[in-house]
């Protein structure tokens, strides 16, 4: 197994961090994984190891305010600067593996990420696999807290909001003491410009997925805490795809490729995969 790693500029002029795990032989098609909120592409070791020796290429970004990018931690001026980001390195690996299928892997904030994405770039890529989708606004949220975020995103944008809990990340205590002990993952509050941000990309999700027509598997945790696990469904339910495809793991929390079962989950990742590379 290969890795390289190096800095690109990101759609806002920031230095941003990339990094690729390759086989040693071919590469017969590419996984292009957006991260989380908070997280960094070095947390899919779980991904890299499985698919790799199979010979699949898989690259990482770190989001602008994000792992080894420079910016703000957990802020971002626009949700576009996320997409513009991660077109300009999907641009770049289109040069690297050229005629090679690229498979979007979204999880989480990486999954609304992902699904905007597909509204504007579904035509250049093979399918797209999205974990534990952040893409519905919680029923818990009221009208006025969604106003309240939005003037605070325009008065004082970096004022920090809500953390994430990381006990709801995994049932493995391994994987909640690595990630609180990872010196890349941010343990700041989310910035009031991103939560309004996310909340836009969210509405726009609800309105425009029906557009998004290519091969979607979406996969998701039953016992997730960290977002509404029904958004799986109304994701799998909006979208217009002819092949698209809803596993729920009952009893798994947030992150499925770091569950105690994770390997499981990695192999239907790799059946549906394994169907779709032409």
């Amino acid at each position: 197994m290969r890795h390289l790693e190096g800095f690109s500029q990101g759609a806002d002029e920031t230095r941003v961090y990339y990094q690729s795990w390759l086989p040693e032989n071919d590469v017969k098609g590419i996984l292009l994984i957006v991260h989380g909120l908070a997280e960094h592409s070095g947390r899919y070791m779980n991904v890299v190891n499985h698919f790799v020796p199979l010979g699949y290429g898989v690259y990482g970004i770190d989001h602008i305010g994000h792992g080894k990018s420079d910016g703000t931690r957990v802020f971002v001026n626009g949700f576009e600067d996320f997409t513009n980001t991660l077109k300009n390195y999907f641009d770049m690996i289109q040069e690297w593996q050229p005629q090679k299928p690229i498979f979007l892997v979204g999880h989480s904030m990486g999954g609304l990420i992902c699904s905007i994405y597909l509204l504007d770039h579904q035509a250049e890529l093979a399918g797209s696999v999205i974990s534990g989708p952040s893409v519905k606004v919680s029923d818990n949220i009221s009208s006025v807290t969604i106003f309240f975020g939005k003037v605070f995103s325009i008065l004082m944008p970096k004022l920090g909001l809500v953390r994430l809990e990381a006990d709801g990340l995994s049932r493995d205590p391994a994987v909640v003491e690595a990630y609180v002990s990872d010196p890349l993952v941010s343990t700041k509050k989310v910035t009031a410009r991103l939560g309004a941000e996310l909340l836009k990309a969210m509405q726009r999700i609800t309105g425009e997925a029906g557009r998004i027509t290519l091969p979607v598997l979406i996969v998701q945790g039953g016992a997730d805490r960290l977002v509404d696990p029904s958004g799986a469904q109304m994701l799998y339910d909006l979208i217009s795809s002819e092949d698209k495809t809803l596993k729920i793991y009952e009893g798994l929390y947030h992150e499925v490729v770091n569950e105690p079962e994770y390997k499981e989950v990695l192999r239907d990742v790799e059946a549906w995969l394994d169907k779709r590379i032409n």
